[in-house]
């Protein structure tokens, strides 16, 4: 696993590829004239997780997948069940089989809370109609597919300062009780496994401040870093071993 050794300067490289771009862009935009209202001009433009995607691309080659069996930039629409399509970000398609499918999301304050919300329930929809696609049959595959999702979230007194929560009719559970949206996004990806909706969640916090040599947190042992590490490339070889024996074509 020659790719392990470099792990936390990949990292810390993309996620200070990760801040730059977000300021190219918002200063690009500026500078045109047509600067989106508050924070979109700095995520409009995309490519802020191109260090990541790159990362989790060369962990699936690393696990024996051929290069034309990975797709990063395009060819990323998979059918849904209750949707036509829905985009990822990293697919690995190998003889005829969907073998993985990753997604990459980030949340930049100042707003946090309801860009919570939209995050998780995406993130929940779209493990549901992947998975009813699945028994479905959509994909033609005997074996399930490796679902995998990766968020990065900006480290900062916002992002980690407790939270009330309104409790009109029942209590929440206790773990939510003025948690701060980094433990409820901690909370979250654990969950989203422990439920069996993802095969693995992986959750890094970062700060601005690293531009040039990122400081990167990971938050839980269930949902950081180390647990995508230890199972991807183990679990990526037995998914390849197992569909190796079918032939969809």
């Amino acid at each position: 696993m020659a790719i392990l050794k470099d792990v936390d300067k990949r990292l810390s490289g993309a996620v200070s590829h990760y801040w730059q771009t977000r300021t190219a862009q918002a200063e690009k935009q500026g500078a045109s004239g047509q600067k989106d209202q508050g924070f979109r001009s700095a995520v409009t433009g995309g490519a802020q997780m191109d260090g990541f995607s790159e990362f989790v691309e060369d962990l699936i080659l690393e696990a024996g997948l051929s290069k034309e069996s990975v797709f990063r930039k395009k060819a990323l629409e998979l059918p849904g069940y209750f949707r036509p399509t829905k985009e990822w970000d990293i697919l690995a398609v190998d003889n005829g089989q969907l073998v993985l499918a990753v997604e990459l999301k980030s949340q930049v304050g100042p707003s946090f809370g309801n860009n919570f919300n939209n995050r998780t329930e995406e993130a929940m929809g779209s493990a549901l109609d992947l998975w009813t696609a699945f028994r479905e049959g959509t994909f033609r595959s005997a074996t399930r597919p490796w679902l995998g999702y990766f968020f990065l979230l900006e480290d900062c007194p916002k992002s980690r300062t407790p939270v009330r929560v309104t409790e009109p009719h029942f209590a929440v559970f206790p773990e939510f009780k003025d948690a701060s949206y980094a433990q409820r996004y901690e909370h979250f990806c654990r969950r989203i496994v422990l439920e069996g909706h993802y095969t693995v969640a992986s959750f890094l916090m970062a700060d601005a401040a690293g531009v040039e040599e990122a400081d990167i947190r990971n938050r839980h042992p269930t949902c950081g870093l180390s647990r995508l590490l230890n199972h991807f490339l183990p679990m990526l070889r037995r998914t390849q071993e197992r569909s190796s024996s079918y032939d969809f074509r």
